[in-house]
């Protein structure tokens, strides 16, 4: 039977490097979100529904 490093090989091109087809780094920066501002604005009404809420019926 074959070595260990032998078993693969005979499988394999001479050449079995493949090209990366995502290159890491040197790339279009990240692209601009829109943050989370929608989530505080949300949490902001219900705070505010709540406040008028207990004014209007406290």
């Amino acid at each position: 039977m074959a070595g260990d490093g032998d078993f693969y090989k005979h499988d394999r091109p001479e050449t079995s490097d493949l090209e990366e087809d995502r290159p890491r780094g040197g790339g279009p920066e990240e692209p601009q979100g829109r943050g989370n501002w929608p989530v505080w604005m949300i949490v902001l009404a219900i705070l505010v529904a709540f406040i008028v809420f207990v004014v209007i019926f406290g």
